[in-house]
């Protein structure tokens, strides 16, 4: 009489239980550039960061040569930051009123325009300041929408999250690469064929965004939606609005370290060549952080991570109290960008939580408000080191953002949602 090959030996009746659960593939990098659409996306993205970083170091030294003034060449750079707040506010809106894809087209153009407007010999100073507000201003609609059509490309899950990391760390790597970039291009260019440079480069994005991705309608649900009405349904929402604040408020102390090292280097005296590795150290932990958990950790491992890498992603700064010297500065600093990687997992709660008819909307503000946080800190950080030591800057806003971080991080805790809870009306589960 046949048996069955799969009974165990002796004839004992085969353990029953509950069938196992298949293990879902891990979801990476490459498999994100797999996605068609994507990978017009992040060549779009590379050359617009780019484009924007070398309009910057141009933008300064025509302004500086055509005025001979340290203070409007410094008013210059500044700019990119000041409109970000109000544009992002105002215009957050459009982000879901309108088909994503003739936003992002929309805005590129503009931009292009501005640029090419201020290659022109006879632009004014007073002019090119007015067009760099105005590719400041729509800045953070272009990203915002840019993030919420990738939820639809990608879908919102975990290719999204690698999606937006891939993009972050363009950004990142736009620090390191950027200003050298400028710095060869005008060696061999005047400011203003840089800045032509720039113009080319967003009439590129806008046709690899007009030609590599597909038409989609307008949000549904969108309607005539306003930018109070967007804030308050962002805010009004107690788990996202928790998440809101984990994105923006530690953001105000992360940046004291890069705002202070000029003066603390300075105080060490250390010379240009360590100011840059200094300065580079920050963007570098960042990105082998996010490279590190985007590759080598499932996503159920980066969920795990994500509360305790943001609990200490300040604890490094510390290191500052005893005054130490550039390389312990440049561990430390690497350090707190390695902890970085827990913005896998908050991109992947934010966008679990935020309903999708206000996606854009929600992404527009994210943006605008981490920038704001961002120009705040530098600020808040220069006006504490006219009154203590910058070490001390340093440490004290990894004391005092510490306990800050981690009330957010029980807020969000208390508004985690129950497994397979039911969805609340603004998009979160219900409490």
């Amino acid at each position: 009489m046949p048996t069955d090959s799969r009974a165990p030996a002796g004839g004992a009746a085969p353990r029953t239980g509950p069938p196992r659960r298949p293990t879902a593939p891990r979801t990476g990098y490459r498999d994100v550039f797999r996605v068609p659409e994507f990978p017009a996306v992040f060549a779009a993205h590379l050359m617009s960061v780019l484009g924007v970083v070398v309009a910057e170091i141009s933008l300064t030294v025509l302004v500086y040569r055509a005025t001979g003034s340290p203070l409007m060449s410094a008013l210059t750079f500044a700019l990119g930051f000041l409109p970000y707040a109000l544009g992002g506010t105002l215009l957050a809106p459009l982000a879901d009123r309108y088909p994503a894809r003739r936003v992002l087209v929309v805005c590129d153009l503009l931009c292009a325009a501005c640029a090419a407007a201020m290659v022109w010999p006879g632009t004014p100073v007073a002019g090119i300041l007015v067009l760099r507000c105005a590719m400041a201003a729509v800045a953070p609609l272009f990203q915002g929408a840019r993030s919420a059509s990738l939820a639809d490309i990608l879908g919102p899950g975990e290719s999204f999250v690698l999606g937006r990391s891939l993009l972050r760390m363009v950004a990142q790597s736009a620090q390191l690469t950027g200003f050298g970039l400028g710095g060869l291009l005008l060696a061999f260019l005047a400011p203003r064929g840089a800045i032509a440079l720039t113009a080319a480069g967003f009439l590129a994005s806008a046709l690899l965004l007009r030609l590599g991705t597909r038409a989609r309608p307008a949000r549904a649900g969108a309607g005539r939606a306003s930018a109070l009405g967007g804030m308050r349904a962002v805010l009004g929402d107690r788990r996202l609005r928790a998440l809101t604040l984990l994105f923006w408020i530690p953001s105000a102390f992360t940046v004291v370290p890069e705002a202070l090292l000029t003066p603390y280097a300075d105080g060490l005296g250390a010379g240009t060549v360590t100011l840059g590795v200094l300065m580079c150290a920050l963007p570098v932990g960042t990105i082998a952080g996010e490279l590190w958990a985007g590759s080598a950790l499932s996503a159920r491992t980066r969920a795990r991570i994500t509360v305790p890498l943001a609990a200490v992603s300040l604890l490094p700064l510390l290191v500052y109290a005893v005054r130490p010297g550039a390389p312990l500065v440049a561990g430390a600093l690497v350090l707190a960008g390695l902890a970085h990687a827990h913005a896998l997992g908050l991109d992947r709660m934010y966008v679990d939580t935020v309903p999708e008819e206000l996606r854009g909307r929600a992404m527009t503000l994210l943006g605008t408000g981490l920038m704001t946080f961002q120009g705040v800190g530098m600020a808040l950080a220069g006006a504490a080191a006219e009154f203590f030591p910058p070490h001390a800057v340093v440490a004290g806003s990894a004391v005092l953002g510490t306990p800050v971080v981690l009330l957010l991080l029980a807020e969000l805790r208390a508004t985690a949602p129950p497994e397979g809870g039911p969805r609340s009306e603004t998009g979160g589960r219900r409490k």
